[in-house]
């Protein structure tokens, strides 16, 4: 279960991030990063996999590979968290 009550939002992934991947040295993730490509920050697919899991477990949700494959942007990956928060919840 979700310990949070609101949206996932930029700032909620830029923590995630640096918890789950560290942050290259010459990337600022508090700059405007939501359309940039997550290779040109320096994460590649074994740190988007740790930071879904991460996410995962902290917002209670399921995030399938192909949303964190095809989630190539920090703007797409919070679009996608947000609509599977959104989601029905199975009973």
């Amino acid at each position: 279960m979700s310990t949070h009550s609101t949206a996932f939002s930029l700032d909620d992934l830029r923590r995630v991030l640096r918890e789950a991947a560290g942050a290259d040295e010459g990337v600022d993730l508090d700059g405007d990063i939501i359309d940039a490509d997550f290779e040109a920050l320096g994460y590649e697919s074994l740190a988007l996999l740790e930071t879904g899991g991460r996410i995962e477990r902290e917002w209670g949700i399921t995030l399938d590979d192909d949303t964190l494959a095809e989630a190539r942007t920090p703007g797409a990956l919070v679009d996608a968290v947000n609509a599977r928060l959104s989601a029905p919840q199975a009973a």
